[in-house]
């Protein structure tokens, strides 16, 4: 053999064997049996993380599961509007982060996107306020002021999406899978899978009463508020990750990679990963937009609020526990019994009534899903090409925003139409979701085994 050859050949081995390092590619394995020592993260990362993090999420907790609330409660009950609303909302927010996500790798700079996006995301937030059926311009009918309330109501909706997509899904998650290596992604995404609970449990906890009242006016202008000025403050607290620009491509070529068969046969544990996050993601919408209407509806628990601020609580330091064991113990290994947790959680929740049981089951189903999603998360992060990590946030938005969140409120709609439970409320009848909105969510969940079967095999494949 010619020594030259050889060595040529050498090289590119272990070059390739350095980058399936750097890259995670051993999802299975964790920092106790590498014994690789964990990357400290910056204070000024973890307050970039934690603050940008958390108020994102408390503007989706808004879109996500307040919005419905305000539609149900203010313009209809028809559970396909807002099922109509989430799947909008999803299309807008997808495509928004596949072009946001290729072009901030095309210029190499995150935090542009970050600020400008969080501001106009308030923003918009806020004009939620403003939509009544009641306050609809002329005297039209109730069907026609209706009518137009819901069509105002989702083009804000898909407007708002396209900010916050901006900002959050395709700028802040790029930005965090610069700043991160795969031995600290775990502990990274357990906080963050922290943080739609944690909204969920500050609006719950201070803000709830205004929708209660119906003070919807002062909700959303608050909110909006808060994200304005989170955006204006990230000007001096987030530090620019300066990701190498992509000027060599196209970008119409950057936006539609992800999508090419070619790029699936390259990178397939990724594509794996996104499968079953968008198998759980599913799963998930099954019940989450109709979770405050099934409690205040069919439960009849006016105490919602604290039964979700336990939940979230609880369910929120298991997180941020498991953060720890992913990095600890393998992502990929933890995968399956977070998932399987949260199924169990799922098929309690079909049977309890009371208060305390909810907290129960609501606890073990949520603990199981948010360490499920951080698992997940931190080993796509592994994954993601270095050059590809804006694009990669857009392709992700498919898998976990819109299909999820297309097809999850859909099947959940056909439950709760197919379940036929109602109830009189000034002479008009109207839908509730039921329990078997859980039990529809579970079984969705199971197919999660699937693509981590196949994850398991292209891992022994690679040990070999």
């Amino acid at each position: 053999m010619n020594p030259e050859r050889h060595y040529t050949v050498r090289v590119q081995e272990d070059d390739l064997a350095a980058q399936m390092r750097k890259t995670g590619a051993d999802l299975t394995r964790g920092t106790e049996e590498t014994g690789s020592p964990v990357t400290p993260y910056g204070l000024r990362a973890w307050i970039s993380v934690i603050t940008l993090g958390f108020v994102g999420q408390l503007a989706w907790t808004i879109e996500n599961m307040y919005l419905n609330v305000f539609v149900y409660n203010t313009i209809t009950e028809n559970p396909d509007v807002i099922a109509a609303l989430v799947a909008s909302s999803a299309i807008a927010a997808t495509l928004a982060a596949m072009f946001m996500g290729a072009l901030s790798d095309r210029v190499g700079r995150r935090k542009p996107f970050i600020v400008i996006g969080y501001i106009l995301w308030g923003l918009t937030t806020a004009a939620f306020g403003l939509i009544r059926v009641g306050v609809v311009p002329g005297h039209s009918p109730t069907a026609q002021a209706v009518m137009l309330a819901i069509i105002a109501v989702i083009v804000l909706d898909c407007i708002m999406s396209i900010f916050g997509a901006t900002a959050n899904d395709a700028a802040f998650n790029a930005w965090v899978t610069d700043t991160t290596d795969p031995t600290n992604r775990g502990r990274v995404d357990g906080v963050l899978a922290v943080m739609p609970l944690l909204s969920m449990l500050v609006v719950f906890g201070l803000l709830d009463g205004l929708t209660q009242d119906g003070r919807w006016g002062t909700f959303f202008i608050l909110v909006g508020g808060i994200i304005v000025l989170i955006g204006i403050a990230a000007i001096f607290f987030v530090k620019e990750s300066h990701p190498t620009p992509q000027k060599d491509k196209h970008y119409i070529q950057d936006v539609l990679y992800g999508l090419r068969p070619t790029t699936f046969r390259q990178y397939p544990r990724l594509y794996w990963l996104l499968t079953a996050a968008s198998i759980i993601g599913i799963g998930s919408q099954v019940f989450i937009p109709y979770l405050i209407i099934y409690m205040q509806a069919f439960l009849r628990l006016d105490t919602y609020p604290i039964i979700l601020a336990v939940v979230l609580t609880l369910a929120s330091v298991a997180s941020v526990l498991g953060g720890r064991l992913i990095d600890r113990f393998g992502k990929l290994n933890v995968i399956l019994p977070a998932a399987f947790t949260m199924i169990v959680g799922l098929v309690a929740m079909f049977f309890v009534r009371d208060m305390v049981g909810v907290m129960l089951a609501g606890t073990i189903m949520m603990s199981g899903f948010l360490i499920s999603t951080a698992a997940i998360a931190a080993s796509i992060r592994d994954v993601t090409p270095a050059s590809r990590v804006g694009m990669v946030q857009g392709l992700r938005m498919i898998f976990v925003v819109l299909i999820p969140m297309v097809v999850g409120p859909f099947i959940g709609a056909r439950v709760i139409s197919n379940a036929n439970e109602t109830y009189e409320e000034l002479g008009v009848l109207k839908q509730v979701p039921t329990p078997w909105i859980f039990i529809a969510g579970a079984v969705v969940v199971l197919f999660v085994v699937i693509p981590v079967v196949r994850l398991y095999r292209m891992a022994k494949v690679s040990a070999k």
